[in-house]
């Protein structure tokens, strides 16, 4: 299992949200590319990357701090707002390595299948759940769709990673939740599709937890380091094997 440190990108600076609420924030680093060079020196291989502008309103608005981030020569994950093909590619020239599709995998799933037909292993899907629903459009509203209704989908087409979130855990450090993830872990397994567990990672203990699953590709992990709950270099070397 891999641990990914999460950047959150807001108003072009590094933050963490409560459960998802644009207001409820948390300014960490001015400069996201700060808080990237810190993760390198920790020893991160990956870095997760969220546009969270995008998010909330479609389209790509941090491209050059990501671009910045990237040229760290980390292999970089983003979401948020690529729900045209045109920013799918101009974050796939900026150094992003694999781009995270949620709401447009939710409301239109052919554009997942153009996506993989153009960009294969670099889509990736995220899947936000509340109550067992699909969050979409930056967690502002909730779907009829069941998260795991839509996991099978995406598996089915050929999806290789899925990125699932509780969003009743994010950024509350009340612990990741578990049984969840191992429930999307056995759901998806059978399809040869990866999964990153995020949400609620609050000490090493969880990262232990998630481990011990089985089988996970990765685990987000962001507000427990800029709280200095975790030590990214131990939780790093925790999980190698």
């Amino acid at each position: 299992m891999r641990i990914y440190p999460a950047i959150d990108i807001k108003d072009g600076k590094c933050v963490r949200l409560r459960q998802g609420e644009a207001n409820d924030k948390t300014v960490y680093f001015e400069n996201p590319f700060d808080a990237a060079l810190s993760f390198a020196d920790a020893g991160a291989d990956r870095i997760h990357v969220v546009d969270l502008d995008g998010a909330f309103a479609g389209g790509l608005a941090n491209l050059k701090a990501v671009e910045k981030i990237a040229g760290l020569g980390i292999f970089v994950e983003m979401g948020g707002g690529m729900r045209e093909v045109g920013a799918v590619q101009n974050a796939v020239d900026c150094g992003v390595q694999r781009a995270i599709i949620g709401t447009k995998a939710c409301t239109n799933p052919e554009f997942i299948e153009e996506l993989l037909s153009i960009f294969g292993e670099k889509i990736a899907v995220g899947i936000d759940a509340k109550d067992g629903n699909v969050a979409i459009k930056g967690w502002v509203e909730v779907s009829q769709k069941k998260a795991s209704d839509l996991a099978l989908e995406m598996a089915k087409m050929g999806v290789k990673n899925l990125i699932y979130t509780d969003i009743s855990t994010d950024g509350m450090l009340t612990g990741a939740n578990i049984p969840a993830q191992k429930a999307m872990k056995e759901l998806i397994a059978p399809y040869g599709m990866g999964l990153i567990a995020s949400g609620g990672v609050a000490s090493r203990e969880d990262i232990i937890k998630l481990d011990a699953i089985g089988g996970l590709e990765g685990a987000i992990v962001g507000k427990a380091i800029y709280e200095k709950r975790v030590d990214l270099k131990e939780i790093i070397g925790l999980v190698k094997h």
